[in-house]
């Protein structure tokens, strides 16, 4: 009981501090775009590590209430269309952030050696981050409906 329960909280938690850091990641790699505030880009990569952290925590408190069985079966899961839309938003999610984690992790490493990086591509990944906002958002909605069992053919 007590494992379902923290699990359940790391894994609600993660998806309340990832919300914030993808939306907090956007709104300042538009500020560095508009080459407005310096400091924008440091809060931008700032946000850009809740983000991961909050992926990392979330991914894996996931697997395990899939595998582990600690909420349903899990077979409960892989029979639900639900499920499946999730997962699917979730790597539409995925697949949207790998060309932002490139760009961050070499503007990163300019950073780290004292140069300063093209940040040319602020605009986009802020646009990027704003659609996979929108997209955990129905990640969500798809959670919510499967946990209750909509679409399970009841």
């Amino acid at each position: 009981m007590t494992l379902r329960w923290l699990l359940a909280l790391l894994h609600l938690l993660a998806l309340g501090i990832g919300l914030g850091a993808v939306w907090a990641r956007s709104n300042a790699l538009r500020t560095v775009a508009a080459r407005t505030d310096p400091a924008a880009l440091r809060r931008a990569l700032g946000a850009d590590a809740w983000w991961g952290a909050a992926a990392f925590v979330w991914l894996s408190t996931g697997l395990w209430r899939l595998f582990g069985a600690t909420e349903k079966a899990t077979a409960y899961y892989m029979e639900s269309p639900l499920f499946w839309t999730k997962m699917a938003l979730f790597a539409l999610i995925f697949a949207l952030e790998v060309w932002p984690i490139v760009t961050l992790t070499r503007w990163r490493r300019r950073l780290a050696t004292g140069a300063t990086p093209d940040t040319g591509a602020a605009g986009a990944i802020a646009r990027i981050g704003v659609l996979q906002a929108i997209l955990v958002v129905a990640m969500v909605a798809a959670a919510t409906g499967m946990a209750r069992g909509y679409g399970a053919g009841r």
